[in-house]
C-alpha cells in the first residue's frame, strides 16, 4: 500500500504538469450535472461542442422540462447514446424543478437519485460545481490508479472507495481533474506512455515502455 507522501507527491507532481480544468468544469451547477450525463461514453470534446447548441435551444430548466424527449434528443443526436440521455435530460429538468426548487442538490443521495445519474457524474458535480471532496472515477482515474499500484480493483466504484481510504481528503478534489488530463496525453490506454511520465519513477507498472520505439 502506498504511502500518503508518495501519493501527495504523485497528484501534487500531475497538478503541475496538467493544471487545465475538467472538461465538465463549466460555470453553473446545472452545465456541469446535465454535461456530464451526456459525457457518458462519450468524449467531452464532442460533448463541449453539442452542449451549448443544446442549451441555446433550450436555455432554461423550464424549456428543458416542457421540450418532448425527441426534441432534446434531436438537439444531442451528434453524441452516442443521445435517445437515452435526452430522457435522463428532461428528467432530471423535471426532478430539479419540481423536487429542488430549481437547484442543483449539493449531496450524493440527491443527485444519484436523479434521472441517468451515477456516483461518477455525482462526484463530478460535487468537486466541480460546489468543491466538496470527491472523487470522480471515470476510466482513466480507475486504469491509472491500478498501474501506479496504489489499487487493485476491477470496477469503478470500487476503486472509488479504495481511493476514498488511501488519498487524503485535502487532495480528492484534483484527483479526476489532473489523471483524465494525464490518461489521455501520457498513460494512454494500451501502450502507456512511459517515457515522458513525469511520475514513472513513482509508479509500479511493471510494463512499462522506455522509450517511444
Amino acid at each position: 500500500m502506498p504511502e500518503a507522501a508518495a501519493i501527495r507527491k504523485v497528484i501534487e507532481t500531475l497538478r503541475r504538469h496538467f493544471p487545465g480544468k475538467g472538461a465538465v468544469e463549466l460555470d453553473r451547477p446545472e452545465d456541469v450535472l446535465l454535461a456530464t450525463v451526456l459525457s457518458a461514453r462519450t468524449r467531452d470534446e464532442q460533448v463541449l461542442k453539442v452542449y451549448p447548441k443544446l442549451r441555446k435551444r433550450f436555455p432554461t430548466l423550464a424549456s428543458l422540462k416542457k421540450a418532448s424527449v425527441s426534441e432534446i434528443a434531436d438537439a444531442i443526436k451528434e453524441i452516442g447514446l443521445y435517445r437515452a440521455k435526452a430522457k435522463s435530460v428532461k428528467g432530471i429538468a423535471e426532478a430539479l424543478l419540481d423536487a429542488h426548487g430549481g437547484n442543483v442538490p449539493d449531496t450524493m443521495e440527491a443527485l444519484v437519485a436523479l434521472p441517468g445519474v451515477g456516483r461518477k457524474t455525482a462526484n463530478c458535480v460535487l468537486c466541480y460545481a460546489f468543491k466538496k471532496p470527491a472523487i470522480a472515477v471515470d476510466t482513466h482515474v480507475h486504469r491509472i490508479a491500478n498501474r501506479l499500484g496504489w489499487v487493485r480493483t476491477p470496477d469503478p466504484q470500487k476503486t472509488e472507495f479504495a481511493l476514498m481510504r488511501l488519498i487524503p481528503k485535502g487532495l480528492w478534489l484534483h484527483v479526476n481533474r489532473v489523471f483524465v488530463q494525464f490518461g489521455r496525453a501520457v498513460c494512454v490506454p494500451g501502450r502507456p506512455r512511459c517515457w515522458k511520465c513525469p511520475v514513472a519513477r513513482l509508479c509500479r507498472y511493471p510494463r512499462k515502455t522506455i522509450t517511444p520505439s
